[in-house]
């Protein structure tokens, strides 16, 4: 059983219980979105129909931005180059159930939904000494393996007399 639904001007292929991030939607942690936009749907495998009258639902399970995308704008020979990053908003989305003409395709139970814990302080403790000991290791100058290696040798790509 699965639907193709259009949210945010893209289409996705879901079914009961997976967990699709769309297009960031103005809804909160835990509640519940329904997609009315859905083009085509599939009670059994290998037959699909049109989507008329069926309705998708979902429930919010997390919010955030995606990943850095670097945009690099270049002319060559004029000197110009231009960059800049975006980070694109999503929702990631539960699929509870699939209901059309009647029939009602639910998703197994999930797990209760969990809050985002902040770090304890024992944890940024840890991550704070391993900062402070790269930072010195850094400021001591010290030398990688493959260059303290290289350091002594001659090249020999100067001319020979």
């Amino acid at each position: 059983m699965y639907a193709v639904i259009r949210a945010g001007g893209k289409q996705y292929r879901v079914a009961p219980g997976d967990v699709v991030k769309i297009e960031k939607v103005p809804a909160g942690h835990g509640d519940t979105v329904e997609f009315n936009d859905v083009l085509a749907i599939s009670s059994q495998e290998g037959h699909i129909g049109p989507g008329q009258g069926a309705v998708v639902s979902g429930q919010v399970m997390d919010s955030g931005r995606s990943d850095k995308i670097l945009v690099f704008h270049f002319k060559r020979k004029k000197q110009y180059k231009k960059i800049f990053g975006h980070r694109q908003p999503f929702t990631a989305v539960r699929i509870t159930e699939i209901a059309f003409d009647g029939q009602k395709y639910a998703a197994p139970d999930a797990p209760p939904l969990k809050k985002k814990a902040k770090p304890s302080h024992e944890a940024e403790g840890e991550a704070h000494a391993h900062k402070a000991k790269a930072a010195a290791h850094k400021k001591s100058g010290a030398k990688s393996k493959s260059r303290a290696k290289t350091a002594g040798k001659k090249t020999g790509k100067g001319k020979k007399k």
